[in-house]
């Protein structure tokens, strides 16, 4: 997902490389060691990963990510590391089915860099972004059969679009937003990314637009994107299952980009790392659930100045830690 880099889809680079978001923060995290195995299940164009390879020797890394485009990049990128590195064009919800094809039974770091990437929001073809003009699509990976965002948009309910604006995108101006978008389409349908923006915008009051610090349909087009790509289920789903495949004292590293997935990833890990999964109500545990991971980060880790400053796409990163521990269960 996001790596915010500026290679093109052939790996040919017409631009610097951009360093990836938080990167000595995700090194420090993972603290990757020789001979290690790594799950990098967003490789985007392969920022991490070739930091991962680079620091530690003899190391290798699985590379999951349902861009194909991002894949070929990444894989001109790593090409270096030869064996070392290993990819599949799948979500990172379905990492399992990829370390065992591999066979490996559990990997000593796990990385997840959520968001988009500069190559998907640079692609006007692809339709993440208002500030050029293409298909209403949105799709990380067009081939697995996912409907587009126009599908959505054209198709849903006023009142299941004001419940996704609102819920994925925080979204004040939800119900306003939705019932403009069904006004719009009854007269004609919304085919490109221009012409929603153009719609949110009127939708919006006047002085609050006027008022406004970013693009009225910022809030909407990320919570489109979202929906499409089922992007909170896909982070529920990793983070049940990462647990169980990280060696003890493997590290997972998480960077979210927005509140929604903060807010999961937080909750998930101090869940894991309370274990007892009674109801509160319960005067002792029943439940037998032990804790798996140890949060290593009280309070998520921001990018420095410096970096906001050299990659503004980063100043809305936030990284949370953990770390792989040995269950402990009481005594007989």
């Amino acid at each position: 997902m996001s790596d915010h880099d500026n290679s093109t889809p052939s790996g040919i680079e017409t631009r610097p490389l951009h360093q990836s978001v938080l990167l000595a923060e995700v090194l420090q995290a993972l603290k990757p060691r020789p001979g290690g195995r790594y799950l990098d299940g967003t490789l985007g164009l392969g920022g991490h990963a070739e930091a991962i390879l680079e620091h530690a020797p003899d190391s290798e890394v699985l590379g999951l990510d349902r861009d194909g485009a991002a894949l070929d990049a990444a894989e001109a990128r790593l090409d270096r590391f030869g064996d070392r590195v290993h990819m599949a064009q799948i979500s990172f919800s379905r990492f399992v089915s990829a370390l065992d094809q591999l066979g490996w039974e559990t990997v000593d770091g796990a990385l997840i860099d959520l968001g988009v990437s500069s190559l998907q929001l640079d692609s006007p073809e692809r339709g993440f972004s208002f500030l050029h003009d293409g298909p209403l699509d949105m799709r990380m990976d067009s081939g697995m059969g996912v409907p587009p965002a126009k599908s959505l948009l054209n198709k849903a309910s006023q009142e299941t679009l004001r419940r996704i604006i609102r819920d994925y995108g925080e979204e004040p101006m939800a119900g306003r937003i939705a019932k403009r978008i069904v006004m719009t389409r009854e007269k004609t349908p919304l085919e490109t990314t221009l012409q929603l923006a153009h719609v949110v915008e009127q939708a919006y009051p006047a002085k609050r637009r006027a008022q406004s610090r970013n693009h009225p349909a910022t809030k909407t087009f990320q919570a489109l994107r979202i929906a499409v790509n089922k992007e909170l289920e896909e982070l529920e789903a990793f983070l049940e299952a990462i647990p169980d495949r990280l060696c003890v004292g493997g590290r997972l590293a998480v960077i979210s980009f927005h509140s929604l997935e903060d807010r999961i990833v937080k909750h998930r890990l101090r869940r894991e790392a309370r274990g007892c999964r009674c109801p509160k109500e319960q005067p002792i545990c029943v439940c037998g659930y032990r804790p798996r991971l140890q949060v290593l980060t009280k309070k998520p880790l921001l990018p420095s100045a410096e970096e906001m400053e050299a990659n503004s796409r980063s100043r809305s990163a936030k990284l949370r830690v953990a770390e792989r521990i040995e269950p402990e269960y009481p005594h007989d």
